[in-house]
């Protein structure tokens, strides 16, 4: 932050001194207003970067549009008020606004542009202003093996979550299903005892019609064997 500061306060010493002169409308004053951030795709060939301002009191017949850029190590002069690069830069002035067309943008344009409104016919302190600045980033492309590996990855973590959940969906069904299976256990053993019974009963009453049969046809020999006796 003190390193943007002092870019600024460097900005202002460069404006004094390109657009140094005495003047009579000592009551200009000047406002400009940029937007902070601006993003661009990496599509993206040309950008617009807009600043407002206002300007009561002031010549606009002698209005000065400037834009300068700061790097981390360096700063640039673009258009001052001729840009360095035609074919580039381009400035674009209607009233009371102005913008900075970028052609040809590359990640290399990345940076913080100023924009500077300057009356050169006035000696006012407030005839010469610059904005807050604007952030400028384009996005770069990803290559191929970074996005081969965020398939993978995506992949990776896709199977992970799905084996976590069936693991939870097995350990909350698995007492249920053993209890189940014992209910059907059991269900099995009474079965198989309750047809034991039934077999064992059948049995019991098979031999014990058997045994009420012999006994009932055992007199009519006792009666036979006595008879023949006595004959």
């Amino acid at each position: 932050m003190a390193s943007f500061n002092s870019f600024q306060k460097m900005l202002m010493l460069a404006f004094n001194w390109i657009l140094y002169s005495a003047g009579a409308a000592d009551k200009c004053q000047v406002t400009v207003r940029q937007p902070r951030y601006q993003k661009a795709e990496y599509s993206t060939q040309t950008v617009s970067l807009p600043c407002n301002f206002s300007a009561p009191q002031c010549s606009l017949s002698k209005l000065q549009v400037l834009w300068f850029r700061f790097f981390t190590n360096k700063h640039e002069d673009l258009c001052t008020p001729r840009c360095t690069n035609d074919q580039k830069f381009k400035v674009k002035i209607s009233e009371n606004s102005t913008s900075l067309q970028i052609n040809d943008l590359t990640v290399n344009d990345s940076a913080v542009y100023f924009c500077g409104i300057a009356f050169s016919d006035s000696s006012s302190l407030h005839s010469k202003q610059t904005g807050g600045g604007t952030i400028l980033t384009k996005r770069e492309r990803h290559s191929t093996e970074e996005f081969n590996c965020m398939i993978v990855i995506s992949t990776l973590l896709l199977l992970y979550c799905t084996a976590v959940f069936t693991i939870l969906i097995v350990y909350k069904l698995k007492p249920k299903l053993l209890s189940k299976s014992g209910n059907e256990d059991q269900r099995t053993e009474n079965c198989k005892i309750t047809s034991g019974r039934k077999i064992f009963r059948a049995i019991a009453q098979e031999l014990q019609k058997q045994r009420y049969a012999e006994h009932s046809r055992q007199p009519d020999h006792l009666d036979d064997d006595t008879v023949y006796q006595n004959r």
